[in-house]
């Protein structure tokens, strides 16, 4: 398997905390912005792939690069969460995967539903 590297992210985030952003928000506090932020990621995709319309129509316009913007907003927050729970992410992503390979070999391979 290759090799992911979410720790350089990591520390990118940790870095730009302690220089720019004074000091992580409580556990908490991340938590819940985390929930916001994800919120906002589904806004979007209902909008833009459900049954749901932009109020708006020329915000179609900027959809695409505003998914990318709350998706990396999502990215962020949940890397200063793992940073502040002390989870490494590269590790947790790798265990991760091979518990789903595990899980799941044959399992979506023989599902009628995914052809």
């Amino acid at each position: 398997m290759q090799q992911l590297l979410l720790s350089e992210a990591q520390t990118t985030v940790d870095e730009w905390i302690k220089t720019i952003g004074v000091r992580y928000y409580h556990e908490l506090t991340n938590t819940a912005i985390l929930m916001e932020e994800v919120g906002e990621v589904a806004r979007l995709m209902s909008r833009m792939y459900g049954e749901q319309s932009f109020k708006n129509p020329d915000d179609a316009l900027t959809a695409k690069a505003d998914l990318a913007d709350e998706m990396a907003d999502v990215l962020f927050v949940l890397i200063c969460l793992a940073n502040q729970t002390g989870i490494d992410l590269t590790e947790a992503l790798h265990k991760n995967l091979e518990k789903k390979t595990k899980r799941d070999a044959e399992r979506h391979a023989n599902n009628e539903k995914l052809r």
